[in-house]
């Protein structure tokens, strides 16, 4: 996707996770972040844009440091001010991205075309994933276009395991075929082999051997059975389903 498309769908996904946030209140819990209400889901993305802005604003080419972390975020407001808060972040970050230069320098943490780039790209999904939470407090969690649905689903495999499989660990050794059906007119890849071992996880573009399990279903719901926030019983999983307890037991996120 190109890096427009991705601020694009930043945009969208703060617009969505705020009317999502109203809805269900500050005190309500998060199903799929079972240690966070909506209050301090909202706090975290809050703190995460402007976590984010300041690497790209200030060309930073060094990780902060918690003090200047701590500064270019500042405190969280009361409860009146929430959104608010929010709202100011989120918009200043997407003016931010649109409006910096294609040549931006600054660090990143995960393999990128350009940091710009990476950073558009991290700030789409993490703030669609958090959408997706905050609906799912107050109802339905919708769906995303296929185009980024596949796009999250490689950002996800080849980013944050593909580069860091050590993470990704099963006892047993065990692979898992993952395959979007839809979205044809996307440019990138389609199918994704995870190979998981005790030492960690081995993660290619395409299908390379017979797979354990084999997922396959719509980009949309791939993306978000992937990332935990949806079942995976109404989409086409052929072999040992095990290997899918495995995936959501072991497929946790952390950016360091």
């Amino acid at each position: 996707m190109e890096i427009g498309r991705h601020i694009d769908a930043l945009e969208r996904a703060g617009l969505d996770l705020v009317d999502a946030a109203e809805k269900a209140g500050f005190d309500a819990p998060v199903p799929t972040c079972p240690e966070w209400t909506v209050r301090e889901l909202l706090q975290h993305v809050g703190y995460v844009h402007r976590w984010a802005a300041a690497y790209v604003r200030d060309g930073r080419i060094r990780i902060l440091t918690d003090d200047e972390e701590a500064d270019a975020v500042g405190p969280f407001p009361e409860d009146p001010a929430l959104v608010d808060w929010f709202q100011a972040g989120h918009t200043a970050l997407v003016d931010l991205l649109r409006a910096a230069p294609a040549d931006t320098a600054c660090w990143h943490f995960l393999p990128a075309d350009s940091p710009l780039g990476f950073w558009a790209r991290r700030q789409a999904h993490e703030t669609t994933i958090h959408r997706a939470d905050l609906q799912g407090a107050v109802g339905d969690i919708a769906g995303v276009e296929a185009d980024l649905g596949l796009d999250g689903i490689d950002e996800l495999l080849m980013g944050f395991y593909g580069s860091r499989g050590g993470r990704l660990r099963s006892e047993k050794p065990c692979t898992l075929s993952v395959h979007a059906l839809d979205g044809a007119a996307a440019d990138g890849p389609h199918e994704w082999t995870v190979a998981m071992t005790p030492q960690g996880a081995t993660i290619v573009r395409g299908a390379t051997t017979p797979a354990d399990c084999s997922l396959r279903g719509p980009a949309s719901a791939l993306y978000l059975a992937l990332w935990n926030r949806r079942a995976t019983r109404d989409l086409h999983v052929q072999g040992d389903e095990s290997v899918l307890s495995v995936w959501r037991d072991r497929a946790t996120i952390r950016w360091t």
